[in-house]
């Protein structure tokens, strides 16, 4: 009961002090600063440039990669040009292995001859065959056994056909004032931690029996998996190959692809879903469609990946670390150009904005670009541990948000963090993360740019990208409320995610708001209110 009192004790004591941590009476900007800001941003930008070498020459980014590597030196190069101090690619790991693609192709052969609209899965092994395809489309044990002995040498498309329909709504949405003002209304998040997603017995064994596909197409010699694509028109939505893993498994426990202990595995390919559809329909009215495929892959060694890291000193209060940051690395399918080439540009144009009109902010103004995200905010997890501190162990593997927090001096001396990563639309607010203190201050700051479309304030959280890994210790970490456009229906993930995707006002906008944004927090008096942080493990399945 003691325990218990003194870490009641010691909460409320964090409470009152997190509550009232960076509150003023009166928000002060300066105003001449920020018209300045928005004029380099808008009218002298260089962002469209920055994007063209990472997209176009550059390209896809996928961690570990050569190419993640060359973009990222060529990235430093330019901070360092800018002259930024400390431009430096900051190693963190291990991570495992890297993977390129050096040629791929795909052909349909038989009585008709067609390339195949498909694209490998990255960390897929390398194949040159050509073999009889098979539509395995099992969803019993029994219907699994019907297949045994008839997978060897074949190349088999796995999973269900979809019904492709016409698209009579725009692909392309900007956020409507309804749904800002719903927003605006929206009241505090419920805390999410401790709850565990249950499959009901029908999904549970739905995957069992789609795990056993994957053992059964092993052990019999296929010669390669291919799904269907996500979305249609062509474009092919891909990611990662897949690890067999039992159902049962716990998530910490699965062997990643790109693990160096990763166990051999087959070629596999997302195909585009009116050409998985057509193969599908063929060989239902007895057509023997072959295929023929010719992937050359690379594997690398990749200990350590690479964030990227610069910054513009502070003055009197340099000390104190203002960050902003995205995430530096993408797929392979496209150029990553609006996942998060957009993100990353903008965030560089923020620091040269504000280091070429020769700024001086209080604080120093830090950029991060993370490595490792699309597998999990690997690289700005590691930054933060590295730099801010970590939760230890957790109570409970379900709550992996309940270990004891464990902080580092430098935490302290931490102000605020900013992201940017939902394509290229145009920032239209920021979300608090529950975060009700930051309100006024924020709500100051986006006065400026109101005729900008920016000026909705939510206390709501958003989630999968690096301001979690800030978050996640209690250090303040925000993600700006983006216009949607057609990040989620066309570029996500995508082959299409390309540089003609991005729109060019929206992202000059948002480079300014960054900029803007990172140099107000450098200039308060005080450090940006955080909001309280259980400094006491949970016990297992409390919230």
């Amino acid at each position: 009961m003691r325990s218990l009192c003194c870490a009641m004790f010691a909460f409320l004591a964090l409470f009152t002090v997190q509550s009232t941590f960076g509150q003023s009476s009166e928000e002060k900007i300066d105003s001449a600063a920020i018209a300045q800001i928005r004029d380099e941003g808008m009218n002298r930008s260089q962002v469209l440039e920055t994007l063209r070498m990472l997209s176009d020459v550059y390209g896809p980014r996928l961690t570990g990669s050569p190419g993640y590597l060359r973009a990222a030196e060529w990235a430093q190069a330019k901070l360092a040009s800018w002259k930024l101090d400390n431009s430096r690619l900051e190693a963190w790991g291990p991570f495992g292995r890297g993977w390129a693609l050096k040629h791929y192709s795909a052909n349909v052969i038989g009585a008709q001859v067609f390339p195949l609209i498909s694209y490998p899965k990255a960390w897929s092994p390398s194949i040159s065959a050509t073999g009889a395809l098979i539509h395995f489309d099992a969803k019993t044990d029994s219907a699994l056994a019907t297949y045994k002995g008839k997978l060897k040498g074949k190349f088999v498309l796995m999973g269900d056909t979809r019904e492709i329909k016409a698209h009579f709504e725009p692909e392309a949405t900007r956020e409507s004032d309804s749904s800002l003002l719903k927003l605006a209304n929206a009241d505090l998040p419920a805390s999410r931690r401790g709850r565990r997603f249950e499959q009901t017995a029908e999904q549970k064994a739905r995957s069992l029996v789609d795990y056993k596909k994957w053992l059964l197409c092993q052990s019999e010699g296929a010669l390669g998996v291919l799904t269907i694509s996500r979305g249609d028109g062509g474009n092919i939505f891909v990611q990662q190959a897949t690890v067999p893993s039992h159902p049962d498994t716990p998530f910490v426990k699965r062997v990643s692809v790109y693990s160096k202990k990763a166990p051999k595995i087959l070629p596999q390919f997302a195909v585009g879903a009116e050409h998985f559809n057509r193969l599908v329909r063929m060989m239902q009215r007895g057509e023997q469609p072959k295929l023929e495929i010719s992937l050359d892959a690379s594997f690398t060694p990749a200990d350590s990946a690479h964030n990227i890291i610069a910054e513009i000193p502070g003055t009197d209060l340099k000390d104190e670390v203002v960050m902003i940051g995205a995430h530096f690395d993408s797929w392979h399918g496209g150029t990553g150009a609006t996942d998060n080439a957009t993100g990353s540009a903008a965030c560089m144009e923020a620091m040269r904005i504000i280091k070429t009109l020769g700024l001086a902010p209080r604080r120093t103004i830090r950029i991060g670009l993370w490595a490792g995200e699309e597998q999990g905010l690997l690289g700005s997890e590691a930054y933060v541990r590295a730099h801010f501190g970590e939760r230890e162990t957790a109570t409970a593997p379900a709550d992996p948000g309940s270990g004891a927090l464990k902080l580092k001096p430098d935490a302290e001396k931490f102000s605020a963090y900013f992201n940017n990563d939902n394509g290229s639309g145009k920032v239209r607010g920021i979300y608090l993360q529950g975060n009700e203190a930051a309100r006024p201050v924020f709500r100051k700051w986006l006065a400026p740019f109101a005729d900008l479309g920016a000026s909705t304030i939510t206390l709501q959280n958003t989630g999968g990208t690096d301001h979690q890994s800030f978050d996640a210790i209690g250090l303040p970490g925000f993600q700006f409320i983006q216009d949607e456009l057609e990040y989620s229906s066309r570029t996500h993930h995508s082959t299409m995610d390309l540089y003609d995707r991005v729109q060019a006002e929206d992202l000059k906008q948002a480079s300014v708001l960054m900029a803007a944004f990172a140099y107000n927090a450098a200039m308060r008096d005080a450090k940006i209110p955080r909001k309280p942080v259980p400094q006491v493990p949970r016990t297992p399945g409390s919230n």
